[in-house]
């Protein structure tokens, strides 16, 4: 029998709360009671068939608190004539609160909703939308509602969040709720204050025009004879605020770029090179420096699917720039290397080169192995050596 039971009305309640429904009407004062829950309820079959276990459904029903039903008469041929439930109804959010337990969270949230719509109306449809989280927000919401302020008095300030001045809140706190202030803030700032290509908690500090920390770029100079710094030893690691790496004025004809910390750090020497150990899809910061235009730009990615998409929106901003140890030949000569590309990137690149996209295509469509790839790493050093002597102007020093 499968019959609704007061566990399966509550149920109901239940799921109109954690969708977000009830609460919602908290929030706007719409009215949406009374309600009326689904009920399935016996056959007229099951009346003559299982007359006791209908009955006892319909007293559990009815002790049930807080729900108001609809009876239908039934004429049973011995019993005689039977009131059955036809209809079950909520007659008020109070009722409703108190079959759920939650009252308390209600309570809160309308605390919530009168202080929002006191303080900042603006924000009043962020929580309709999401009632559930301001209640676990509650104890947070004047410190957001501070910081929200803070930033209308003070649009795209211009100073890093350890600046912000408000009583109670630090930058910890704000880093902890970049997401729900992003929300909250792009209700309450006019567009201008606003730059909406910067998405993402990781973008928070320059969407809302806060310093941000500054991308640092890290290189080793190949040739000693390249001096950045008087005293600085030979073939130095440097890491440098990308404002920076972008001023440099050195005599640099040739750049490789590897994702692999072990590779950077033991790349061999090479004439008049520098290696940098790269960004993976991030390389805005490295486009700043427009000298990188003038020298030979070399990318060794893994041999798979993003290796050959990173190396696609690299050709982005430099398009000259040249694949190293990313073809068959590599491939076939380390396939006791192969390991497995657990998320492959399955759209089409346009800046590879013929060769290029060809094995991107085989890695894509599996022609060779399901989810090949070869990374970095596993190429072994002869071979980058080897490599190296093929590339003209490259000899060691």
């Amino acid at each position: 029998m499968n019959w609704t039971t007061p566990s399966d009305l509550k149920a109901q309640l239940s799921r109109l709360w954690e969708r977000g429904a009830l609460p919602r009407l908290l929030v706007t004062g719409d009215a949406d009671f009374p309600l009326r829950l689904a009920l399935k309820g016996p056959a007229s079959s099951d009346v003559t068939d299982r007359f006791e276990a209908v009955r006892v459904w319909a007293a559990e029903l009815a002790t049930v608190p807080r729900l108001r039903i609809a009876w239908r008469d039934v004429r049973h041929r011995v019993q005689g004539l039977q009131r059955l439930p036809e209809q079950v109804w909520v007659d008020t959010m109070d009722d409703a609160l108190t079959l759920l337990g939650k009252r308390r969270d209600a309570r809160r949230l309308l605390q919530l909703a009168e202080a929002t719509r006191t303080g900042a109306p603006e924000l009043l449809p962020w929580l309709a939308r999401r009632p559930l989280q301001a209640i676990v927000l509650a104890g947070e919401w004047s410190r957001l509602l501070a910081v929200v302020h803070w930033l209308v008095a003070h649009p795209r300030p211009g100073i890093y969040l350890r600046q912000v001045d408000v009583p109670g809140v630090d930058s910890k706190f704000i880093e902890a709720h970049r997401a729900v202030l992003s929300e909250l803030l792009d209700l309450a700032l006019p567009e201008g204050a606003v730059e909406a290509d910067r998405v993402g908690t990781g973008q928070f500090a320059r969407r809302y025009g806060f310093l941000d920390k500054p991308a640092r770029i890290r290189f080793r100079v190949l040739d000693e004879s390249l001096r950045l710094l008087p005293g600085v030893a030979a073939r130095p690691d440097v890491t440098l605020d990308a404002d920076s790496f972008a001023g440099l004025d050195v005599a640099v004809g040739r750049v490789f770029i590897t994702e692999n910390e072990t590779n950077f750090l033991a790349f061999p020497a090479a004439s008049g090179a520098i290696v940098i150990f790269g960004a993976g899809y991030g390389w805005e910061a490295l486009a700043r420096a427009r000298w990188l235009a003038r020298c030979a730009i070399h990318y060794w990615g893994d041999i798979d699917t993003h290796g050959f998409a990173i190396l696609d929106r690299l050709r982005g901003h430099f398009d000259h720039v040249s694949s190293f140890l990313m073809d068959r030949a590599t491939l076939q000569a380390h396939e006791a290397h192969w390991g497995e590309e657990p998320d492959q990137m399955l759209l089409d690149l346009h800046r590879l080169l013929p060769e290029e996209r060809d094995l991107f295509d085989a890695l894509r469509d599996n022609r060779i192995r399901r989810n090949l790839r070869l990374e970095q790493e596993r190429v072994g050093f002869r071979w980058l050596t080897a490599a190296l002597t093929r590339v003209p102007g490259t000899a060691t020093r």
